[in-house]
């Protein structure tokens, strides 16, 4: 998410890490990922908000817009509407109490009354395999990048090599993880905003 917001837009670097840290603030669980090539907030599994950056505008939205909004249509820019500057945002109160009322809804009864297929459980953290972990020691830059990621990033990485089926594949892809590592790259560099 620090790269999406330095290769953001001059305008729109103020209010991304604005968002983000209201965000933060009213949910310090909450789980950042990079989902349909933008800046994502999950809370217990389920997607939160998200946010983007445009050339002339910023957005911000509830993925469950209407319920948070009170049956507020939704324009095509989110949630917030077009975001330009620091000042289109709402006063941060009134932000962070949209963003618990989300919570709200994810942790109400009748959101987890879904089928147990259809819920996204809490992922637990993974633990970082040896091989991957001894590969990191020899490359200083790569360990300070994967330490220095979000634990989606890092998880990203993790479910990749042991996702291998074989065992050259999966000394390939350690291989290429480190890296990409040493670069300082996540997992799915490419599919980034530039």
């Amino acid at each position: 998410m620090d790269a999406y917001i330095a290769k953001a837009a001059e305008f729109a670097r103020p209010v991304l890490d604005r968002l983000r840290s209201v965000v933060h603030e009213a949910c310090p669980q909450v789980e950042e990922t990079i989902k349909w090539s933008m800046p994502s907030f999950q809370y217990g599994g389920r997607i939160l908000c998200n946010m983007a950056a445009f050339k002339r505008h910023a957005s911000f939205g509830f993925w469950q817009h209407a319920q948070v909004t009170d049956g507020k249509a939704r324009d095509g820019m989110g949630s917030l509407g077009e975001l330009v500057s620091l000042e289109d945002l709402p006063p941060r109160q009134e932000l962070i109490a949209r963003v618990r009322k989300a919570m709200a809804l994810i942790d109400t009864p009748a959101a987890s009354s879904a089928p147990a297929s259809a819920r996204a459980a809490a992922r637990p953290v993974l633990r970082t395999p040896a091989d991957l972990r001894d590969a990191l020691a020899g490359d200083p830059e790569a360990k300070a990048t994967f330490y220095g990621f979000n634990p989606s990033a890092r998880r990203d990485y993790i479910e990749w090599i042991i996702g291998a089926k074989r065992t050259d594949m999966r000394e390939r892809r350690l291989t290429q993880a480190v890296a990409w590592m040493a670069e300082g790259k996540m997992r799915h560099w490419k599919y980034q905003a530039r």
